[in-house]
């Protein structure tokens, strides 16, 4: 707003405006998010949408997991976003960490009591 020098009312019945036309669409915080034509967007949070690789994937306890940079590719956020919810995995048990440079793996399968 302070860069196009508008005020809050103004950006905000704008969004509305962007709403009906299936443009933008509210996000938790009161934020918005301007959805791309044919995109879908997805609401839960980055670790759960990591654990169900494990799922989804069939991935053994043991099995190695794809690296951060790989997974920041795939679901198109940074590196050390991927980091942070492969560390919340990781205090969780469902992935064990090899130590710097070395691979992560799977150390139990979740279940959604787990991810809540």
């Amino acid at each position: 707003m302070r860069d196009y020098r508008i005020s809050r009312g103004v950006a905000l019945r704008a969004f509305a405006v962007l709403q009906q036309d299936g443009i933008a669409q509210p996000t938790p915080g009161g934020r918005w998010c301007v959805v791309r034509a044919g995109e879908r967007t997805e609401r839960r949070p980055l670790e759960d949408r990591i654990a169900d690789i494990v799922t989804d994937e069939g991935l053994e306890v043991g099995a190695a997991f794809p690296s951060a940079s790989v997974l920041a590719t795939r679901f198109g956020v940074s590196r050390p976003t991927v980091t942070k919810a492969l560390d919340r995995l990781e205090a969780l048990g469902v992935l064990a960490n090899g130590g710097q440079g070395k691979v992560r793996t799977v150390r139990a399968a979740p279940t959604r009591k787990e991810r809540s």
